[in-house]
């Protein structure tokens, strides 16, 4: 897909067309995947998850378009952290700069709209996701404290598989200081982001039961047993 974001018609064919559809989005170590698989579960909705379909973009991407994001395509494991302080490695997201929102647009519009998708993904801000909105509660921005993100990515770092993913040959310990510090400037801008078009977000601390959460958000979303996408 190729769209400005000041393309106002556009965007208002866009939140028609995805009226149906529910983002879970935020920082990392939110337990955003443990929500949207608790919410799949309970009612009949269906699941987009970003962080499997990114690995097909970098295919699609090209260099002139997308060129933070065609930066990675060559990149060992780990390669993105050597060499680089938390701000470079933020400042070199593309999802920061915008590049990754058309592959998940293009991706939902070539899902079923049957029923309601809920978007589970974390590389996404407020000013790329709101002109997308019919209305505000169609996302959830969820924003760890930093104790319950040590606390969760510390869990995944415990994977010798997954840590080899991330790290490569890089120190494990400074990537995952390096990576703690990265995040937390990606929730500062989401924080930053979100009053400014009219969103909020919920703070993960770890009191709530995720079921409670899950409550929470499904009220958010108006979902309910054998709830179906509405064109209304």
């Amino acid at each position: 897909m190729t769209f400005a974001f000041s393309d106002a018609e556009t965007f208002r064919a866009l939140e028609e067309r995805l009226a149906h559809v529910r983002w879970i989005v935020g920082g990392t170590g939110a337990g955003k995947s443990t929500l949207t698989q608790l919410l799949a579960d309970q009612y009949d909705v269906a699941v987009y998850r970003g962080d499997h379909a990114e690995r097909g973009w970098l295919d699609r991407c090209t260099p002139q378009r997308h060129p933070h994001l065609a930066a990675l395509r060559n990149l060992s494991p780990g390669a993105m952290w050597h060499d680089r302080t938390p701000h470079q490695v933020f400042q070199a997201m593309p999802s920061l700069h915008g590049e990754t929102v058309g592959f998940v647009v293009d991706d939902l519009l070539a899902l079923s709209d049957d029923r309601i998708i809920l978007v589970d993904y974390f590389g996404i801000l407020p000013r790329h996701l709101a002109p997308l909105l019919r209305q505000p509660d169609q996302a959830a921005f969820l924003l760890p404290t930093p104790a319950f993100r040590k606390n969760a990515l510390a869990n995944r770092y415990a994977d010798p598989t997954r840590t080899r993913a991330n790290c490569g040959s890089e120190d494990p310990t400074d990537t995952f200081t390096k990576r703690l510090a990265r995040d937390a400037l990606w929730d500062e801008e989401v924080r930053r982001q979100a009053p400014l078009h009219g969103l909020d977000t919920t703070v993960i601390d770890g009191p709530a039961s995720a079921s409670e959460l899950a409550d929470r958000i499904a009220t958010r979303f108006g979902l309910g047993p054998g709830q179906r996408a509405s064109s209304s």
